[in-house]
């Protein structure tokens, strides 16, 4: 792998290995642990030469996803009765349910593999989604993975949080070349379960969805073609990865009242 670098530059060439086109799965509602085992397979295979980059589009049943560096004070209390799913990649606890979409790409990387540059690939691509839809100011926060929305940005619906707020989370795993897991976009679900946690161990800021944002149902289906279309034209380098990060106002409140039990 590369060394670690300016994470904002043109990526103006290709990341990926194959110049083939990539096969896009419209799932639907999928089970967890059955969507992460057909990740597995398919990254597997992948990296044999056996099938073409994949990209599924779906979403979960309520899941809480533990990644690697989750830690203790981050879950809910084992009396809440969604389950939690403990998962290989990156990043901590996350919230995963109906009217969010999710988007895993399995892809091939171009050698030297570069994470800093795939994973700003895909923040660009969301970014570019998010503003499209409505959100004009979303963009990054110096040191946290996601897209997200100024504190200053006044959502359309008032029942929306008034503190810098993320709308898309990312969490990945690259093995063999091979990238897994994926991304996620807050659409029309609801936010309540992320109480229950420390969502991403940030426990300064708050959570949002597209349709509080903008005052209207938004829903997966309806990000999904965009979602894709971005994403493939990030990949192919035809998405330059530009500095969207705003400065970034923590709300102290945030860990006093995250974690209701």
């Amino acid at each position: 792998m590369t060394a670690p670098r300016d994470p904002f530059f043109p990526a103006d060439k290709s990341i990926r290995a194959s110049a083939a086109p990539i096969d896009v799965r419209e799932l639907g509602l999928v089970d967890y642990q059955e969507a992460w085992d057909l990740q597995a397979d398919i990254a597997s295979r992948r990296a044999k030469g056996e099938l073409p980059d994949t990209v599924l589009v779906l979403e979960h049943p309520s899941t809480f996803t533990a990644g690697k560096r989750t830690q203790p004070e981050d879950m809910p209390d084992p009396s809440y009765p969604v389950p939690v799913v403990p998962v290989d990649r990156g990043g901590r606890i996350t919230w995963h349910g109906e009217g969010q979409l999710v988007v895993y790409p399995i892809i091939k990387l171009a050698e030297p593999v570069d994470v800093v540059d795939y994973v700003r690939r895909l923040e660009e691509a969301l970014i570019q989604v998010v503003r499209a839809a409505g959100v004009t100011t979303a963009g990054r926060v110096d040191g946290r993975s996601g897209v997200w929305v100024p504190a200053e940005t006044k959502a359309v619906d008032p029942k929306a949080s008034r503190s810098e707020r993320k709308v898309a989370a990312l969490g990945i795993r690259i093995t063999r070349g091979v990238t897994m897991h994926g991304l996620s976009l807050n659409c029309n679900n609801t936010l309540d379960h992320y109480d229950h946690i420390v969502a991403c161990g940030i426990d300064d800021a708050d959570v949002t969805t597209l349709s509080l944002e903008l005052g209207r149902d938004v829903t997966p289906d309806e990000m999904a073609g965009p979602v894709v279309r971005e994403l493939e034209r990030a990949l192919a380098g035809e998405l330059v990865v530009a500095d969207h990060t705003f400065a970034t106002r923590p709300d102290p409140s945030k860990g006093l009242t995250r974690k209701v039990r």
